[in-house]
């Protein structure tokens, strides 16, 4: 069984797709799934009005937008390799969504819009790669636009990143002169041609040939020489162990709109990115390779069938081989549990799998048992380690806007709440419940889905909050003393666990000089 399983993890190469909103993340995983033959036709999300929709932004919210809110995982074979593809949403509000998924997988592929350079929110991103010594690849996106110069950008990556970049791929002109890119890899030139799915591919094994002058013209053919000369004397030669180690990142440029330089991506992709790698928990490391099956939840999403109120809790296999309908225990509740109809994703179609190996993700339909971070294994007591909910930066009271349907809201708001949308607190003094988020379209999100899902309405009102974070004290006393002496500012999270309001900056400064003996945390797994 063994030599099976190790032939089946080999196989398997599980990443996500991050980026800033507008990169360009959701059409390149379009394209990945295009090239490994799982679609047919890849909907570009353009202007955010969707022509057809694509098939990762499949909550009716997101083809509104034209964003992807929710992670999406998908699935396809690709040269004898199993791949999982999880997409994650680059609107900036949903960044915590993002944390949690870049938990349960191997590597990433980071998309750059070569116009606009590194923003803002990849670079929040990639701080967890480096957190986690994740591999980390780049692609750099929409070369048929006119953007930055090419070695512009690799200095920008490597100092907001703080990667270490080895270009493996280099671009011949811009925007309306784009010509092609020059694979360096494996010495190969490939012309651009729009709207094909594939470019014209010439064997270059040395720059100098002068059908390089033919194919792009003198210009452009000097100016690749010069450029790809720099390239390969100033950076360092691509080394796959400084890469598995999250050290040397590989970059590649193209245009994933026009199904360019995404195949030279995802052949190098195969070849190098790592199979599924150990996980950590309280009592000790969860090697891939163990006969035993463990795993963990790392998402819970209420609703993907609107026609029926079902929550699926996506669930990384990180060691031995999960079998539908066998018993396994859940380690927080202490119970078995069986599944009778675990599902793998493509987008939103769904098939009922038989058994799954490290690396996969697979859909359990859960009536409410799970929440994220939770094991499942074979029997042994496993906690998995770093999952956290981040401390919310924006607050408001939320109300409902409608009495006759308060149990409605209160199984949305559970249910919901357990999915990582947002964070609820109840306040100990009034039970008036908070919702706290880490952007805005958080807000409307939970709204939109209250109604349309659960038939309940809500309304908010604004609170003045400026951090809410989980307390504890090392003697009971010193906890109950802040407790009595700050009762207006205390709440309880989800879990019942206390956490203290502050209303200011200054507020939670002062707190903290008062009450050396209470510890303040920003992060939930303390």
């Amino acid at each position: 069984m063994s030599t099976k399983i190790a032939a089946e993890i080999n196989k398997r190469r599980t990443f996500a797709v991050v980026a800033h909103p507008d990169a360009g993340k959701t059409t390149l995983t379009e394209k990945l799934l295009l090239f490994g033959g799982a679609i047919q036709v890849a909907g570009a999300v353009k202007s955010n009005k969707i022509k057809k929709s694509t098939t990762s932004d499949f909550m009716e919210i997101e083809k509104q937008r034209g964003i992807s809110v929710a992670t999406s995982v998908m699935g396809f074979e690709y040269r004898d390799r199993q791949i999982n593809i999880l997409d994650t949403p680059g609107h900036k509000d949903f960044a915590e969504d993002t944390y949690r998924t870049l938990t349960a997988v191997d590597s990433v592929i980071v998309v750059i819009d070569v116009a606009k350079g590194v923003e803002a929110q990849t670079e929040r991103l990639v701080e967890v790669c480096r957190m986690r010594d994740t591999p980390v690849m780049v692609f750099i996106n929409k070369l048929d636009r006119v953007g930055k110069d090419g070695m512009d950008l690799l200095d920008e990556i490597e100092e907001k990143l703080k990667l270490n970049v080895c270009p493996l791929s280099w671009p011949v002109g811009m925007g309306p002169d784009f010509k092609g890119v020059y694979n360096i890899y494996e010495k190969q030139l490939n012309l651009f041609a729009p709207g094909t799915k594939y470019g014209d591919l010439t064997a270059l094994e040395d720059l100098d040939d002068p059908v390089l002058d033919k194919l792009v013209g003198e210009h452009y053919a000097e100016e690749l020489r010069e450029e790809a000369n720099m390239v390969m004397e100033v950076y360092p030669d691509f080394d796959r162990e400084a890469y598995l180690k999250g050290q040397l990142s590989p970059v590649f440029f193209g245009s994933a709109v026009n199904n360019f330089g995404v195949k030279e991506l995802l052949d190098c992709f195969v070849e190098v990115a790592p199979t599924p790698t150990s996980f950590h928990t309280e009592e000790r490391d969860v090697e891939p390779l163990e006969p035993k099956f463990t795993g963990f939840i790392f998402k819970i999403h209420a609703n993907m069938d609107p026609r029926h109120r079902d929550r699926i809790a996506f669930m990384r296999v990180c060691s031995g081989v999960f079998e539908r309908n066998t018993n396994y225990l859940h380690v927080r509740k202490n119970k078995k549990m069986k599944f009778s109809n675990p599902t793998t994703f493509m987008a939103s179609k769904k098939e009922v799998v038989e058994q799954a190996y490290p690396g996969d993700i697979v859909g359990l339909y859960d009536s409410g048992n799970f929440k994220i971070g939770d094991g499942l294994t074979e029997g042994e007591s496993l906690h998995f380690k770093g999952i956290p909910s981040f401390s919310p930066e924006l607050f408001r009271y939320i109300e409902n806007a409608n009495p006759m349907k308060s149990k409605q809201l209160a199984k949305g708001i559970d249910q919901l709440m357990d999915e990582g949308v947002a964070q609820i607190f109840t306040k100990t003094s009034n039970n008036r419940k908070i919702i706290g988020t880490v952007g805005q379209l958080q807000f409307d999100v939970l709204q939109y889905r209250l109604e349309h899902e659960y038939g309940a309405s809500c309304r908010y009102e604004p609170v003045q909050l400026h951090k809410a974070c989980w307390i504890e004290a090392e003697e009971e006393e010193q906890l109950k003393e802040f407790l009595r002496k700050k009762a207006q500012f205390i709440a309880k999270d989800k879990d019942g666990r206390y956490v203290y309001l502050a209303e200011s900056k200054w507020m939670l400064g002062t707190a903290q000089q008062d009450y050396p003996n209470i510890k303040f945390h920003f992060k939930s797994d303390f």
